[in-house]
């Protein structure tokens, strides 16, 4: 490795943050990932505000007409998004006392509202802690602890489950309602005179602006803190050599702006670029598909179930102005790719990312794409397959994925830092194996092999052979103990309505399509998975559930 590259251990720049909490309590660095950046566009100053950067920028280019944020009831230009961001801004500082470090809690849906929130604090030199919007009060007051937050800005919608978190979340002292329009609305905070121009905070491109927590899959949620800088890079790696989006794109998207996924799909990547973006607040596939031909969308991100899902309602709404479309949060199975291909002749760019690394490290552009492969690592990452001792194994052999590059993991507060960052290196706990070629093709989720009579089963291999049938909608894969086999595969599954199939029929298909070996010996039949809100399959709720049956 280049250490010239390596800033594990480069000091900090002085930091604009009065409140020290993010800058403190980072892990300690001989357990930071080695951050690379040696594309020339991923070098950046040492004083940055990543809103000034992705906003201001197009004003003082003489872009502020350019649509920015477009919806059904309204569309803002950047010049009207970035006054708005200002009004917030100086709402936070002159009217809530807020001050550079200080942690905001956002609670919204996917509206221009929420994505002005978003970037007002950090305009102003707060840190963001963007939540779903669809959290119970016990989980909107673990990131309201974790993090230590003093103000939340909400909207009114959700205030419900906001106010019963405020029980268990001491170190809130105030929620600040938008969409009410009483005295204390956000709106009347922002009506201040001389809002409209805010001088961002001079911060540091390694200071903290975004904490984003991960959604539990594996436990208990862990924050994650990303730099100003971060946001740029995953525009400037990603953005720019594999999505290659251009500024007469209209972005759309279905992730919330908490996920990470949909931070940079509905707001970082379209912003980069002065592009424009469709926020939609109800988010099913037959919204996703209608707003599409509503607002002529261009540039799509969704989970591989929506593209499944969008299918049989193609031929009601045109979709013509569609031209690109990426696929993350669960692997792409090939059907899916295939049959969104032929059904409108584009190639689903899939991805893996991570809340730990931003976003997409390993995906490709489409006149790269083997489909079924995930691809190769975007240009300013590097990936690897390693063993369990950490060395790399030979191509085609299975083994834990490796990556680093200009963004990484850097956990708030927790042990848990040492696990994911191994030498180095982002361990993401997913099973990869890389071809000859150097493209990446996933297997499993680590905790997600299944091994039953001495073979090595990958759980998503199996759900992509049962997806290939038409009577299937979806279905989830795991291992059920065994005393003979030690495990057997057990499949889960959804069916398309009206669609009938015994578990034999399906169990046959199975044979036909990968190694018999690999069939479900068990199909239990159910109307719904359990899921993440961000869409993602819960495995971890199907080996319980197994276990009780």
């Amino acid at each position: 490795m280049d250490t010239r590259d390596e800033d594990r251990y480069a000091p900090l720049h002085p930091s604009a943050h009065v409140d020290r909490f993010a800058r403190d309590n980072l892990p300690p660095r001989a357990q930071w990932p080695d951050f690379i950046a040696r594309l020339p566009e991923l070098q950046y100053k040492a004083r940055l505000n990543s809103a000034a950067e992705l906003i201001d920028s197009w004003i003082a280019r003489g872009a502020g007409e350019r649509p920015c944020f477009i919806t059904d009831g309204e569309t803002l230009t950047y010049a009207g998004f970035a006054e708005r961001v200002n009004r917030i801004a100086h709402a936070l500082t002159r009217d809530l006392g807020l001050a550079p470090g200080n942690r905001v809690l956002l609670r919204g849906t996917n509206s221009p509202m929420m994505v002005a929130a978003f970037f007002a604090v950090l305009k102003a030199g707060g840190v963001a802690v963007a939540t779903m919007p669809l959290l119970r009060a016990k989980e909107i007051a673990y990131p309201l602890n974790k993090a230590q937050v003093k103000l939340a800005l909400c909207d009114a919608r959700l205030a419900e489950e906001m106010e019963k978190a405020r029980a268990g979340a001491p170190f809130l002292e105030r929620v600040v309602y938008w969409g009410e329009g009483g005295a204390g609305s956000l709106e009347r905070l922002m009506d201040g005179a001389g809002y409209a121009d805010f001088a961002a905070c001079d911060t540091a491109s390694d200071d903290v602006c975004l904490i984003a927590f991960t959604s539990g899959t594996t436990g208990e949620p862990k924050g994650t803190m990303h730099f100003h800088r971060d946001l740029l890079a995953i525009c400037d790696s990603y953005g720019r050599h594999v999505l290659r989006a251009e500024a007469g794109d209209r972005f759309i998207g279905t992730p919330p702006l908490a996920f990470t996924f949909g931070l940079g799909a509905i707001a970082l990547f379209p912003l980069r670029i002065g592009a424009s973006s469709i926020l939609i607040e109800n988010t099913t596939p037959p919204d996703l598909i209608a707003a599409i031909a509503r607002h002529r969308a261009s540039v799509c991100f969704t989970a591989p179930t929506a593209y499944r899902a969008m299918l049989p309602l193609l031929k009601a709404h045109d979709i013509g102005s569609l031209r690109k479309c990426v696929s993350a949060g669960e692997a792409l199975p090939r059907a899916t790719f295939e049959a969104w291909r032929e059904a409108t002749g584009l190639k689903v760019l899939d991805g893996i990312g991570a809340t730990e690394m931003l976003h997409i490290f390993i995906g490709s552009p489409e006149e790269d794409i083997r489909p079924g492969a995930t691809g190769r690592p975007v240009p300013g990452f590097e990936a690897r397959v390693i063993d369990e001792a950490g060395n790399e194994v030979a191509p085609g052999t299975m083994g834990r994925l490796a990556v680093r590059g200009p963004t990484g993991c850097r956990y708030l507060a927790d042990p848990r830092q040492q696990a994911y960052v191994q030498n180095g290196w982002n361990l993401t706990g997913d099973t990869y194996l890389k071809d000859a070629d150097g493209h990446f093709w996933f297997q499993a989720r680590s905790d997600d092999m299944i091994v039953s009579a001495g073979y090595n089963i990958a759980g998503p291999e199996v759900e992509a052979a049962l997806l290939t049938h038409p009577a299937v909608a979806e279905c989830g894969v795991v291992g059920a103990p065994d005393e003979q086999r030690g495990q057997i595969v057990t499949a889960y599954v959804v069916l398309q309505p009206d669609a009938d199939a015994s578990a034999e029929a399906l169990q046959d298909h199975v044979k036909a399509t990968i190694a018999p070996y690999k069939y479900p010996r068990r199909i239990v039949f159910v109307r719904e998975l359990p899921k993440t809100l961000t869409g993602k399959l819960q495995r971890f709720a199907l080996r319980r559930l197994v276990a009780k049956d």
